[in-house]
């Protein structure tokens, strides 16, 4: 009989193994675009405004002052012909028609590891989703403010590409009006994620030119692409800006339902954040911007900022500059651009101790070149720092262990007595210097640390398709064969057969359900946490074997 079920508990095992297997094939990856826009020359245009009672291109532009609602703009003819420029790590096409970046394309981080030749898109509009970078000229003589829409500029040639050997390529948009000529110049670096978008005002008017500079940040509510976790814990998506009092505050979707922000910031930055990735724009630290959100009438959620006028007389030439970052969460780099711009990688209110821990990790794979291998010696490193503390909790233990008989002596003599089992138990404890609790302190200990290491291995994009060996192909997602947590499981089994029997049977059966437990929910965990896990279960194990059979034996010697 015994066979039999041992039988049957194993083919069930097998076949809701195969079962989890299939369906985290099929449900268990995002999907792929239904074509690569990355290849494509012929971008999507922008969503035609030019429909009556339309007023989303209107609500493109904010007023100089950000006190009044965005002025009324006449409908917006929309370019087909979108100018394409291609850096080593950037992929982008602008619209000449304003001047916004509607696409942006990451080379160098595939949007899936199976799919190589597919980049990420981050900036998108007319596909998948609407997510833009703006900026424009407003005030009383901004083109992006006139009643016939936003000015329409040209370009000498339809793509741009830096080409090997050239560390920067330059992009002039030019256009004119009324005897103001204007050159928007992007400005791209060869390894960077950072462009500057700088406006060149020739006043050959007769009259004074007054404008404001703006640059803001457009999305819709659609769900984050980047984002792979099936923990049930997401990573933020929504807007972020920097102020004097508070060098990271979060704007949600819903804090911009609820109402617009505004306030009067000098220099930091708006932005926009997603999982591994961010885009923000950086003002000039010395200027003070009105920095707003707002929501547009089709729905889509905008952070901004607007500068402080800018006056050229006639017959004279300014320009005024601003700003964008587009790529991944790389902190040093991010730093460098703008004070608490790294404070977008979120690992949220441990980050005191998950920031210590990312350095460690970031040390260890300069030395070692696999981020697997450097989360294993992170965790030796880890365990030996705890060392001293999880051997007196082991000792404990393990007295709790040899004292295992006397516990069910006691049972027996005082039957369903509670309160002489407890007295009697608090006795013996006393009586052989054993903590009770001292089982739990290695698993309190560790929790902090735990939790740190599940944010540093979600949010740092440097985790994100980093492969370890075998079938482990990338450590930010779950096993794909769910093995490591299955080990996880086991070590925690033996773990547990070497820890004392509860004298409670409730609570024994509870203690024994805990593996299976642990292991359901280890499976759709970081691969790489699991990693930390299993190594660090191992060397638990390790340590409190040699603790216990030190003891056991100590107390068979003492007997005889």
């Amino acid at each position: 009989m015994d066979i039999k079920r041992t039988i049957l508990i194993a083919a069930l095992a097998i076949v809701s193994y195969v079962m989890v297997l299939n369906w985290n094939q099929d449900y268990g990856q995002a999907a792929l675009p239904t074509q690569n826009t990355a290849a494509s020359n012929v971008a999507p245009a922008l969503p035609d405004t030019a429909q009556a009672g339309n007023t989303g291109a209107s609500a493109d532009v904010p007023s100089a002052n950000a006190e009044s609602s965005p002025a009324e703009l006449a409908p917006v003819v929309v370019s087909k012909d979108l100018i394409r420029v291609k850096t080593d790590v950037l992929d982008l096409a602008i619209d000449p028609n304003g001047g916004d970046i509607a696409q942006l394309m990451l080379p160098k981080y595939p949007r899936r590891q199976d799919h190589p030749d597919i980049p990420f898109q981050l900036f998108d509009n007319g596909g998948e989703r609407t997510y833009l970078a703006q900026s424009g000229l407003t005030g009383v003589n901004g083109p992006d403010a006139r009643s016939s829409g936003r000015p329409l500029y040209a370009a000498d040639q339809k793509s741009y590409q830096l080409a090997d050997g050239q560390d920067q390529l330059v992009v002039d948009l030019k256009f004119s009006d009324a005897g103001v000529n204007y050159i928007k110049r992007f400005s791209f670096k060869r390894g960077e994620y950072d462009l500057t978008v700088t406006y060149l005002i020739d006043n050959q008017s007769a009259q004074p030119w007054t404008g404001n500079l703006f640059a803001q940040l457009k999305r819709d509510a659609s769900s984050d692409p980047s984002s792979s976790t099936a923990t049930g814990t997401a990573t933020y998506l929504g807007a972020a800006l920097w102020t004097s009092s508070e060098p990271y505050k979060k704007v949600s979707m819903k804090d911009i339902d609820k109402g617009n922000l505004k306030e009067n910031v000098t220099g930091g930055w708006v932005a926009w954040l997603q999982h591994y990735f961010v885009t923000a724009w950086i003002p000039n630290k010395s200027e003070n911007n009105i920095v707003q959100t707002r929501k547009d009438s089709q729905g889509n959620y905008i952070i901004g900022f607007t500068g402080p006028a800018l006056n050229v007389a006639a017959g004279a030439k300014a320009e005024t500059s601003t700003m964008l970052y587009a790529g991944p969460k790389i902190q040093e780099r991010l730093k460098e651009l703008s004070p608490g711009l790294e404070l977008t990688v979120d690992y949220g209110i441990l980050w005191f101790i998950a920031q210590p821990i990312f350095w460690l990790l970031q040390h260890i794979h300069n030395l070692l070149g696999n981020w697997g291998w450097s989360i294993i010696v992170l965790t030796m490193l880890i365990k030996a720092l705890f060392f001293p503390l999880s051997a007196a909790s082991y000792r404990s233990m393990a007295r709790m262990r040899a004292v295992a008989p006397k516990l069910a002596a006691l049972k027996e003599q005082h039957g369903d007595d509670r309160q002489k089992m407890s007295q009697a138990m608090m006795e013996l404890y006393k009586k052989e210097k054993i903590n009770p609790l001292g089982g739990c302190l290695p698993i309190l200990v560790q929790m902090p640390v735990f939790l740190s290491l599940y944010w540093v291995l979600l949010e740092s994009v440097e985790m994100r398709q980093a492969p370890w060996m075998f079938w482990i192909t990338d450590l930010s997602i779950k096993d794909p064969f769910f093995i490591l947590p299955i080990i996880m499981g086991a070590t925690m089994f033996i773990q547990q057969q070497l820890n004392p029997t509860p004298p409670d049977p409730m609570q024994a059966k509870v203690m024994k359900l805990m593996p299976i437990i642990f292991t359901f929910f280890f499976l759709w965990f970081p691969a790489g946490l699991v990693l930390y896990w299993v190594v660090n279960n191992c060397l638990s194990i390790a340590q409190q074997w040699y603790i216990t059979r030190g003891i056991e034996k100590a107390a068979k010697n003492a007997a005889a």
